[in-house]
């Protein structure tokens, strides 16, 4: 199968991956980026609009690219190769995501053209305390009133919930799950921002009888819609790490070349010249995987379980070479002024963003006794 990317996906790859290199040309830079909110560089968010990269899933009728998978997971592994904290996943695949499947003409046109722009930053809602990385929002609730909508209840970790402009929120109504559309100067709404350990913001948001619009015109359930788009998010993180993964791996290699023991550089001692090849042996079982998986999604396939086979083998291999890139470079691994301990940390957050390996593995063992029995001897 030809996983080789044409002219036109060669040639966004090449424009992202010289703009972040220019915006992150080495850690001191998105170190600074990080230390202030919101958390990232809203100058190189802005050129990411510029590119026509924050629309690039999004119809052109809705004022976006029109591209598909492929395109989003090329800025993805770009965005995981210089750990860029810009919000790209939260706000497009999976916020935009939400607002392109399920929402009405104009919501569509409104969000979307704004988000594609660069003018407007959507979240997420939905993880709430106690939670396990489910689809369905569980104690966050909306009432209705004369055809008004009002939400209660508290979201946390809402990545980038505290500079959003506008949030994508899960509650319940009945036994269902519905989407909401609450502005950030909503009344009844408060929101607490913090740091988490690898860099980028999380938040903690409070809905206080905070009037809310609902997603799209359906009255009934939305929680399959959510589980795809939760699940097309698990994909894009797959090929954000598989970015960070190699640079971990690529600047594993080269210390191992350059940093001398007894006289001798480190590569040519074999046991540790066999742990990087088992580094790389992770990253390409991975690789193979998240390229699988964008496939499934690019051809409107079972997204949700290829989405769990996707990260559980993301989760391993990330855990792998992170920990490996850690040990093999020794004493200055641990620093915080030296990189690899920063995608170490990224990926540990990656790991846990929206289900963990051991979660995946957990769902698709449920559902082991619901696959045709193979026949050897056919």
């Amino acid at each position: 199968m030809d996983f080789s990317y044409d002219d036109e996906q060669n040639g966004l790859r090449e424009a992202v991956s010289a703009l972040l290199a220019r915006a992150y040309a080495d850690s001191e830079q998105r170190r600074k980026a990080v230390a202030a909110d919101p958390g990232f560089d809203e100058k190189t968010w802005g050129r990411l609009a510029e590119m026509g990269v924050l629309g690039l899933p999004f119809a052109e009728a809705d004022g976006g690219m029109g591209a598909g998978p492929v395109e989003v997971s090329i800025v993805a592994e770009e965005i995981g190769r210089v750990l860029a904290p810009e919000p790209f996943v939260e706000a497009v695949v999976l916020a935009g995501g939400l607002v392109a499947e399920l929402g009405t003409d104009a919501q569509r046109s409104e969000v979307l053209g704004a988000l594609a722009e660069g003018t407007l930053v959507p979240a997420f809602a939905h993880t709430e305390i106690g939670s396990r990385w489910g689809a369905s929002a569980r104690t966050v609730t909306a009432t209705e009133d004369g055809g008004s909508w009002r939400l209660t209840g508290v979201k946390e970790p809402v990545p980038h919930g505290a500079r959003a402009d506008l949030l994508v929120v899960s509650a319940v109504v009945g036994d269902a799950t519905r989407l909401f559309l609450v502005p950030a100067d909503a009344e009844g709404l408060a929101r607490s921002g913090y740091r988490n350990h690898d860099g980028t913001r999380s938040a903690k948001v409070e809905f206080t009888g905070t009037p809310a619009q609902p997603l799209g015109d359906a009255t009934g359930d939305q929680t399959a819609a959510v589980d795809r788009a939760l699940a097309r998010a698990r994909v894009a993180y797959g090929h954000e790490a598989l970015g960070a993964m190699e640079t971990a791996l690529t600047t594993t290699a080269e210390y191992l070349r350059a940093r001398k023991q007894f006289g001798v550089p480190l590569s040519k001692f074999q046991a540790l010249t066999f742990r990087a090849a088992d580094m790389y042996v992770s990253l390409e079982l991975a690789r193979s995987t998240v390229m699988w998986a964008t496939l499934v999604v690019d051809n409107d396939g079972d997204v949700v379980t290829a989405a769990d086979r996707m990260r559980l083998q993301t989760s391993r291999a990330s855990r792998h070479i992170g920990k490996e890139a850690i040990q093999l470079h020794g004493g200055i691994g641990v620093t915080a002024e030296y990189k690899v301990g920063h995608y170490t940390s990224r990926l540990t957050a990656i790991d846990h963003l929206l289900g963990d390996g051991d979660w995946a593995l957990a769902r698709l063992a449920a559902t082991v006794d619901q696959h045709e029995t193979v026949d050897p001897t056919a």
